[in-house]
């Protein structure tokens, strides 16, 4: 009821504003006939003239209002006036002074009328008619000088294209920020003005130019600039002691997913993002819509993502697998409020639990499944955690693997690792053991199973990201284990997006090697995330711990003996990696399935056996401090 009134209360005041509109515009008819008279009389006008004003002055109104109306001058919107806004008033000022003409000549022959008022009257009508929408908008934009632009925060803009052009015109109506001048590296654009604000310079002055401006502050408009350039921005800013904002993707900005004004600190993201993902939507959509599909992990930062991007494509029902009950609490709530439209059902569940597998499988009947959950600690698996990571990591996978395998699933996604390439710990060697379990069950017909191995993804949980971030609150130091020490990192949303294009070109039996560019030096993280929290090195220490149990230098994505091939998507790539022998393979199995307790020098020995390239590393052991990627 109260919408319904409050309904009727815009749609009343809409009308209002219309009509108030209109007779703005009428009255602007007439008041401009008049002073059309008065300056061709010099402001005295004559008593024939007097009487000729008197009696054209209604017709003009009145002939004025009916074009107007036909135009509908009275619809449009003031606050977003523009060209054709212009273009509109101009074609109904002309046509309606050409209809007025006619009909004062026909009415009384143009009696006393002088021909020079017809001639100024549409030019001071069509000018009143716009120049009164422009000054509101401009009113309403915050270009007329106000206390509220006064006390705005001074800002410079880093670009000054068309994503600045669309910030300037947002920024302006919001009040939070002034922008004192525009920096853009082309050099045919300084000391031009864009929608009235100069560009200063070229970035490379930024420094001296803050100084002088006294600006603290800079917003990064280049939303589609690589990521070497944006790198190369923020040092130049991070320089000149500035903290640096930027404004979301171009895509997001044109599709009108977000307001360009909605500008937010620089994050590591942007320096280390990479290319937009191009999905075969058409595939996914006959992998996923109208099916059950299940995750396991679905509480994790790759599980949770995975969910998100499959609930776009319309699965029947969502199951939410998870250990951690917390976990599965928060993306169920996450799921309620932002995505009401999908089913999903959250089940607690260890992936180990053959009974609980074959409960949840037998009533819920899934027909895709993405294998998530696992241990990825490194350090953590290492001592006194191996069988545990054994049991997890290879052991819940098979138990998994099975139960799709029994109920008809079309397509089991497993979740792996780079550091199941040439493992040197626990961890990557259980996930190179959980590889081949897939690879062993893969049979000519039946179940399709899929390994998408990857390395890692910015601040997923666990990783050296939230660590560095919590070190930095603290006030420091940040530990990175070795000056040298690379990885390869990636998005989470890139991740889950090609997990799922991954998952759609699987036959069976394929380990596929997502893209993942180029390493990223640890110790550069550092610095990086020092520099975008507005502190130098002086103000947070970086110490250099040792490696950690298992810890590489360097991972890699692919083993000595593998090789890998094109495929249709140009950032997933197919491995052929070392297959098991079936005899082999029933050892490992009941080795697997062991019911006891190992030592972690058993679980070594174990592992070794039936994964020959693992070489477990040898470190001093660390001081427990955390800077490696696991």
């Amino acid at each position: 009821m109260m919408r319904w009134v409050s309904e009727r209360h815009s749609v009343r005041l809409k009308r209002l504003a219309a009509f108030g509109v209109f007779v703005h515009d009428a009255a602007w008819a007439g008041l401009s006939w008049a002073l059309a008279f008065l300056l061709r009389f010099n402001f005295v006008i004559p008593p024939e003239n007097t009487q000729s004003l008197k009696w054209s002055l209604g017709i003009v109104v009145l002939l004025h209002a009916l074009v107007f109306w036909r135009y509908g001058l009275h619809k449009s919107l003031w606050r977003y006036v523009g060209l054709p806004d212009l273009r509109n008033i101009i074609s109904a000022v002309f046509i309606s002074s050409l209809v007025s003409a006619m009909a004062l000549f026909l009415y009384h022959r143009l009696n006393q009328i002088p021909r020079s008022v017809f001639a100024m009257h549409p030019i001071l009508l069509a000018g009143a008619l716009a120049g009164s929408r422009f000054l509101y908008r401009s009113w309403k934009d915050g270009h007329l000088i106000s206390i509220r632009n006064l006390s705005a925060t001074p800002v410079l803009v880093l670009g000054a294209g068309h994503a600045a052009s669309l910030l300037l015109r947002d920024l302006s109506r919001g009040g939070g920020w002034r922008v004192v001048g525009l920096l853009d590296d082309d050099p045919n654009k300084k000391n031009q003005m864009l929608l009235g604000v100069p560009v200063l310079g070229c970035i490379a002055e930024l420094p001296r130019i803050a100084q002088e401006r006294g600006v603290r502050r800079a917003i990064i408009a280049l939303p589609s600039a690589s990521p070497a350039r944006r790198r190369h921005v923020v040092e130049t800013a991070a320089a000149a002691g500035l903290s640096v904002f930027t404004v979301p993707a171009l895509d997001d900005i044109m599709m009108g997913r977000v307001a360009v004004s909605r500008v937010r600190p620089v994050e590591l993201d942007d320096l280390l993002g990479r290319g937009r993902i191009t999905l075969d939507d058409d595939g996914l959509h006959q992998l996923l819509t109208g099916r059950p599909v299940l995750v396991t992990g679905a509480g994790g930062s790759i599980g949770a993502e995975l969910c998100r991007q499959i609930a776009r494509f319309d699965p029947s029902v969502l199951l939410l697998v998870d250990a951690g009950e917390f976990a599965l609490y928060q993306i169920e709530q996450e799921f309620r409020e932002k995505h009401p439209q999908v089913k999903i059902v959250t089940l607690t569940a260890d992936v180990r639990d053959a009974e609980r597998m074959e409960e949840i499988f037998s009533r819920h009947r899934p027909e895709v499944v993405f294998h998530a959950a696992a241990y990825k600690h490194v350090p953590l698996m290492e001592n006194d955690n191996c069988w545990e990571a054994v049991k997890n990591n290879v052991g819940g996978t098979l138990c998994l693997a099975r139960a799709a395998q029994s109920h008809g699933v079309a397509k089991f996604v497993l979740i792996s690792s780079d550091k199941a390439v040439n493992p040197t710990n626990v961890m990557g060697a259980t996930k190179r053991l959980a590889e081949i379990v897939c690879q062993a069950l893969q049979a000519p017909d039946g179940t399709r199973f899929v390994t998408v191995r990857f390395g890692n993804v910015l601040g997923s949980t666990g990783s050296v990201i939230p660590k560095f971030r919590e070190q930095i609150a603290r006030g420091g130091p940040l530990t990175v284990t070795h000056p040298d020490i690379t990885r390869y990192f990636m998005l989470i949303p890139e991740a889950a997006q090609l997990v799922l294009q991954a998952g759609l070109m699987g036959r069976g039996g394929e380990i596929f090697v997502l893209d993942m560019g180029e390493p990223v030096r640890i110790l550069d993280l550092a610095k990086d995330m020092i520099r975008l929290s507005g502190l130098t090195e002086d103000e947070i220490k970086i110490e250099i711990t040792g490696l950690r149990p298992g810890e590489k230098l360097k991972e890699e994505l692919l083993a000595d003996q593998e090789h890998t091939l094109p495929t249709p998507h140009p950032k997933v790539r197919v491995a052929r990696a070392r297959s098991i022998a079936s005899a082999d393979w029933d050892d490992a199995r009941r080795w697997v399935e062991f019911s006891g307790r190992v030592s972690d020098e058993d679980v070594r020995r174990g592992l070794r056996r039936w994964i020959p390239e693992y070489v477990p590393a040898r470190h001093a052991p660390a001081n427990g401090a955390s800077g490696g990627a696991e």
